[in-house]
């Protein structure tokens, strides 16, 4: 068993034993995203700070409503209350604005919030259409689509909430430090130190929630100690979770009742202060710091809320920036495939138009270009493979496929009949030998070329939502409606198409309920024979369907192999009676070859 360097491991998040570049960098690569908001933040910047100053005038009202309206209007005998009404509604309408720009913050940060995760789920997703298949077989699809979801919603949080939050806080603190500064030199030192020791207790149980962070550990090839280890680390994983949101949710409590002692303390400290007149402090000062205080340790026990969604989101940030660092698939290739047309004195060029002739082109070293026709001969020269190093899965297979020939591979689950096709494919690179392609190694072909020059059908059929119309289409998307008829009618599917509610325009859904497991095999032929590729690759097409099924599926798979070089992969000989050789793998060697 090891440890998995792309899950929830020492790399994963501060409280997973990031250490704090890490952190700091990942905030950073999360800013610059939020940089292209620059308007809609600086928006935000000027609400928080009207915010923050409607909020610290608003307390500083209290000494100017105590000690220039109300006292005074004690020592006469018929007050005016004018005065102070003048000033309670000018405060009031501060008191609006605050409550205006504070909604207009967080509605912004919203805008920015949504857009910068679709930003990162858009780049996150497109460089993962660039990542080598060696990736996806190394990483679990569960791993992979928390980071789009569990990760990006805790990012979620950290954009729309946490980061305003902070920011918004801090300028509070600010504002109303000053503010305290002018009210009261003593006092203000009185809630500095009890700030001092708010801090100690944030960075103490905040710790130690971090410290209680769980590892989540990957294993390969240890399924049955990991199924008998499971419910003891089960039970320690509920254990550290429970402890890491126990200490983390005593937080605001904690602050809270350090704030009700910083209150009292201010109070009994501020009456002493006033009675022996130390400082110029009035009872509406007294009042007014009171408010500044709460003000004050609000804001702290804000952040200190805070503090799990942002190692939460730091955490779920390190994951997908882990995944974006992730190496794209390398292509060198410089052979593509083109369009081709026949030039008067008889040899290829390329052409614009669709020809349905196609060629390889291949640049020279002296400049020069050569056209070969797309023909579909397939040889292995001596392979060997390895998807792990020093784990070779084929061993020394050399075979050949000429133009128009059917070459079946059988054997055991595992003896490497499929490793053979995606080899072909260049999903994987060899460890040793070459494949040669109309006399052309495939490692000099560009990968999408050579995979455009391929047409699979594979046991698990992948339809999507739309019509069958679209979904055969997909082969080709430039293929015209009659090509969709005549792809249908070689595949055997046009009859059972007809009788569908809406025919070709009958809305299928992702799963394809509603048809056949022969149905949607036949529409998979359909859209592999539109695409006309010159060979075809048909793994385990039949393997899931019974055998009345399977014949229909059978004759639609040999209309689609008449002419194409196609390997067939089968557990069973009936499926590949009409090939015309059979190779019988066995543990990563050709062990037979013949016919049926």
């Amino acid at each position: 068993m090891r440890q998995s360097r792309h899950g929830h491991g020492p790399k994963g998040g501060l409280n997973r034993g990031q250490n704090f570049q890490e952190a700091k960098g990942n905030m950073a690569r999360l800013l610059k995203y939020m940089a292209r908001y620059k308007v809609h933040l600086i928006l935000v910047a000027v609400f928080i700070l009207v915010n923050a100053y409607a909020m610290v005038q608003g307390n500083l009202f209290l000494q100017t409503l105590i000690d220039q309206h109300i006292l005074p209007l004690t020592q006469v005998e018929n007050p005016d209350f004018s005065r102070m009404l003048g000033a309670i509604l000018r405060m009031a309408g501060l008191y609006l604005i605050g409550v205006v720009a504070s909604f207009a913050y967080n509605r912004v940060m919203v805008v920015v919030s949504q857009g910068t995760q679709k930003q990162i789920r858009d780049e996150l997703f497109s460089h993962m259409q660039r990542l080598p298949l060696r990736y996806f077989d190394t990483h679990t699809h569960g791993d992979l689509m928390s980071r789009y979801t569990n990760d990006i919603d805790t990012l979620r949080q950290l954009l729309s909430q946490s980061i305003p939050q902070l920011l918004s806080s801090g300028v509070s603190l600010l504002f109303v430090f000053i503010a305290m500064l002018t009210v009261s030199l003593p006092l203000t030192g009185l809630v500095v130190a009890m700030v001092f020791v708010m801090t100690k207790v944030v960075g103490r149980v905040g710790g130690s929630s971090a410290r209680h962070g769980q590892k989540v550990v990957k294993v390969f090839c240890y399924e049955e100690q990991a199924k008998e280890k499971f419910n003891a680390l089960n039970q320690e994983l509920c254990a550290a979770t429970t402890q890491a949101n126990r200490l983390a949710n005593s937080l605001m409590p904690l602050m809270m009742n350090l704030g009700n002692i910083q209150y009292v303390l201010i109070a009994i400290v501020g009456g002493l202060l006033a009675i022996g007149g130390v400082g110029g402090l009035t009872l509406g000062g007294i009042a007014s710091f009171l408010q500044l205080s709460r003000s004050f340790s609000g804001p702290i026990g804000q952040v200190s809320q805070q503090i799990n969604s942002v190692i939460m989101a730091l955490a779920g940030a390190g994951r997908i920036f882990q995944l974006m660092d992730e190496a794209p698939e390398e292509d060198s290739g410089s052979v593509t495939l083109v369009n081709a047309c026949y030039s008067q004195d008889g040899t290829l060029r390329e052409c614009e138009e669709r020809t349905n002739l196609w060629a390889w082109k291949q640049p020279h070293d002296d400049g020069s270009v050569t056209y070969h026709k797309l023909e579909g001969d397939v040889r292995f020269d001596q392979v060997d493979f390895a998807y792990v190093e020093d784990k070779p899965v084929l061993y020394d297979i050399s075979l050949f496929a000429k133009p128009g020939q059917k070459v079946a591979f059988v054997g055991a689950t595992g003896a490497g009949k499929t490793t053979i096709t995606n080899l072909i494919n260049r999903f994987y690179d060899l460890s040793q030998g070459r494949i040669l392609y109309d006399g052309i190694n495939i490692t000099r072909m560009k990968k999408a070329d050579l995979r455009r020059s391929l047409g699979m059908v594979l046991q698990d059929t992948n339809l999507f939502t739309g019509t069958v119309m679209e979904n055969i289409r997909y082969g080709r998307l430039d293929a015209t409606d009659g090509e969709v008829y005549a792809a249908a009618k070689l595949a055997g599917a046009h009859g059972f198409i007809k009788r569908l509610p809406q025919g070709y325009d009958t809305l299928i859904d992702g799963d394809g309920s509603g048809l056949s497991q022969g149905q949607r095999q036949l529409i998979s032929i359909a859209r592999a024979a539109v695409a006309d590729p010159p060979v075809m690759i048909l793994d385990e097409a039949t393997s899931s369907i019974d055998t009345r099924t399977e014949s229909i599926v059978q004759r639609g798979m040999d209309s689609l192999m008449t002419g194409r070089t196609t390997f067939v992969i089968a557990h069973r000989l009936s499926t590949v009676r009409n090939s015309d050789v059979i190779m019988v793998l066995e543990l990563g060697r050709i062990i037979e070859r013949g016919s049926h």
